[in-house]
């Protein structure tokens, strides 16, 4: 397999009024062996600015990443670009960039028909859609929704925070989690037009100051969770895929009951088997270990393992499950963990790689 782990290349002022400065040179790619769990550096893709998160193509033949960016030659907005990955080295082939029309964009999707790609533009909360060539290049957005409103953190959500953007399995409904709006945006998606509508129940509003972050849906299709970066918690909801609506249930912390100082969550994934939830926290530094109930989809909290580093942005799980790779953004590591089938614990391998400034991980 091919590992593609995106970074910061440039410096960068997040929402949180931290100033980072990146030290990546662009995509870099890995070559992992799934038997032994073992990364090999294969290619660095230098060049590109701060490709801060990346998605395939389901032919596994295009790459897209966004380029997280304030300005884009004179203009407020960032860029999305696109690639060919044109060996089993993992080097990619620049097929071109498109405007995004909101700044910092940190997210970006592809739909399982691979016909558009959505973008997440964070800073200015917007979320805009491209339509993909034959030949894997971006088209100019086919839409672009602006969201308005705010929520009651006076630093973190005096406006629209769009973070993410995740489609349903039949690729009816897209789902965007505003951080600067405490909701989960839900939207009708237009096929032919390329184009998202409010859905009929246009949004599930979340706890007040939560800031959800991402959405991940359950591989039973049943239920979702939402990771809400301000307050360290993940929510249960259950989904209803006819109508594209959610009924929460519960939230639950990913933090130990007597951690007392700041951490903020990052990402959040569900291991192929569906028995375990995963949630990265930044400041704790640790990933959380829920197991998830077979029938209800609730969460019990089994602990948390070090991710051997600072600030763990991203986190990636292999297809089979059996590892886990935690990209330490502050601590410029790639830490490999073998994970327990039964307790779905990950445990460190102790092997780690050295990549600057690390904040996305993605298998192929």
């Amino acid at each position: 397999m091919l590992v593609f782990v995106g970074t910061y290349t440039d410096q960068i002022l997040f929402g949180s009024g931290h100033v980072l400065q990146g030290k990546g040179e662009g995509i870099y790619a890995y070559r992992f062996d799934g038997i032994a769990g073992t990364l090999h550096l294969a290619s660095i893709n230098a060049g590109i600015t701060n490709p801060s998160y990346l998605a395939f193509h389901p032919s596994r033949r295009f790459l897209y990443a966004v380029n997280e960016l304030k300005t884009y030659e004179g203009k407020p907005t960032g860029t999305v670009s696109s690639f060919a990955v044109e060996d089993d080295e993992g080097r990619l082939r620049p097929l071109n960039t498109q405007l995004t029309y909101g700044t910092d964009p940190c997210h970006v999707a592809v739909d399982d028909a691979g016909k558009h790609v959505f973008v997440a533009n964070f800073m200015s909360g917007s979320v805009c859609v491209l339509p993909v060539r034959p030949d894997g290049s971006l088209r100019e957005p086919s839409d672009f929704i602006q969201h308005l409103g705010s929520s009651i953190d006076p630093a973190r959500q005096k406006g629209p925070h769009a973070h993410a953007v995740t489609l349903d399995a039949g690729n009816r409904f897209a789902f965007v989690p505003d951080l600067g709006l405490d909701k989960l945006l839900a939207y009708r998606l237009d096929p032919l037009r390329g184009m998202l509508e409010p859905n009929g129940v246009p949004w599930l509003k979340m706890k007040p100051g939560a800031g959800p972050r991402q959405v991940v849906f359950h591989p039973g299709g049943s239920h979702a969770y939402v990771v809400n970066e301000l307050d360290s918690t993940v929510s249960v909801l259950i989904y209803d895929a006819p109508g594209g609506t959610f009924e929460y249930v519960d939230t639950v912390s990913s933090l130990p009951a007597d951690f007392t100082g700041a951490s903020s969550c990052a990402d959040i994934q569900v291991s192929p088997s569906g028995r375990h939830l995963y949630a990265s926290n930044r400041g704790h530094d640790s990933i959380a270990i829920f197991q998830v109930d077979a029938q209800s989809g609730a969460l019990r909290l089994s602990g948390h393992e070090s991710t051997q580093g600072r600030t763990p942005r991203s986190f990636g799980i292999d297809p089979t499950g059996r590892f886990l790779l935690a990209a330490n953004q502050d601590t410029d590591n790639l830490v490999v963990f073998r994970v327990d089938p039964a307790t779905g614990w990950p445990q460190p391998t102790g092997q780690v790689v050295s990549v600057p400034t690390p904040v996305c991980v993605k298998f192929l």
